[in-house]
Order: C-alpha cells, then sequence, then structure tokens
C-alpha cells in the first residue's frame, strides 16, 4: 500500500508509460500543492497526489484479490491508468493563474469533473485510451445523470476503479493529514 506513484506507472502498458511519467512530472513541477479537493476529501495542499496514490495502491489490492476469486476481464494495468487519469482536471481547476501560466494551451479552467478538459490533457500527453477506460474515465464516479433503469452504461473497469476511488474518497477521505 506504499509504492509512490512513480512506481506504480511502471506497471502500467508500456505505450502509456512516458505520457504518464511527463503528465506527473508537470503536475509535480508546476501545481505541487494541488488539492483533491476544495472540501469533501483530501482538501489540503498535496492531496490530490494522495488521493492519486492511495486509489493507485488500493487497486493492486484489490485487483489480485478479485483476480484469483474470479478472473477480472480487464487488466490490471487499465486499472492504474484510469486511476491515475479519473481526476487530472482536478490541479488545473484548483491552480492559480500563477500556476496556469505554465500551461499555455489551457484556454479554460476546467469545471468540476470535466470529461472535456480530462480529454484536452490525453490527447496532448498522447495517451492511448481503450474503449474500455475511456468508458472508466466516463463512469469512474458513477453513471449519475446518464443512468437509465434496465442499462449498465458503467462497465467492469470502471466498477472496479469506482470501488479504489470511492474508498479513498469517502472511508479514508482525511488520510494521511487526521
Amino acid at each position: 500500500m506504499n509504492s509512490s506513484v512513480e512506481q506504480l506507472l511502471e506497471r502500467i502498458d508500456p505505450n502509456n508509460q512516458q505520457p504518464a511519467h511527463d503528465f506527473w512530472h508537470d503536475l509535480r513541477t508546476y501545481l505541487a500543492e494541488a488539492p483533491g479537493s476544495t472540501k469533501s476529501h483530501h482538501a489540503w495542499p498535496t492531496g490530490y497526489y494522495h488521493h492519486v496514490k492511495e486509489t493507485m495502491n488500493l487497486a493492486v489490492m484489490l485487483y489480485g484479490w478479485l483476480d484469483r476469486e474470479r478472473p477480472l476481464p480487464f487488466s490490471l494495468s487499465s486499472a492504474l491508468l484510469v486511476l491515475f487519469l479519473h481526476d487530472c482536471e482536478k490541479p488545473f481547476r484548483h491552480a492559480t493563474d500563477a500556476e496556469l501560466v505554465h500551461f499555455p494551451w489551457i484556454k479554460s479552467r476546467p469545471g468540476k469533473s470535466d470529461k472535456t478538459f480530462q480529454q484536452l490533457l490525453i490527447g496532448r500527453y498522447g495517451f492511448t485510451i481503450s474503449a474500455d477506460e475511456h468508458n472508466a474515465l466516463l463512469y469512474v464516479e458513477g453513471e449519475g445523470s446518464d443512468y437509465v433503469e434496465g442499462t449498465r452504461l458503467q462497465g467492469q473497469l470502471a466498477a472496479f476503479c469506482h470501488v479504489c476511488d470511492t474508498i479513498s474518497a469517502r472511508i479514508w477521505y482525511d488520510f494521511p493529514e487526521h
């Protein structure tokens, strides 16, 4: 449960490792104090980084346990990539104008859970996202207003990542600060 994000990025598909390292470097260099939220979870300076690390470590723990019980239809690599990217707009949403200067290609500050901005970042850094990973990024926080009774929009990868995100945001929302 104590692997660093850098170590966890080594476990994702090699095609996405360089974009992930580049993105992580830029975040740590220019948005080092990003909180995880304004008040709900990990709402302190650097809270965003704690949340990303925690969700990815939870994925490693839970994936092994669940996959031994019944083989999962997605890879740990995909889960780690989705969890690495699932809140990628947050540091930019909470950034100061002075911090955003380092990202001149950003034309407007993202909104809450801004999936369009998320896709902009994914494209800008050159990530390769599969259809399952795209679904997981859309529905990692649930189906919300897209929910229609009798349908299942949230795929299995999305549901797994939702569990990891929920544990971090709702059970361990104040760790390691409190």
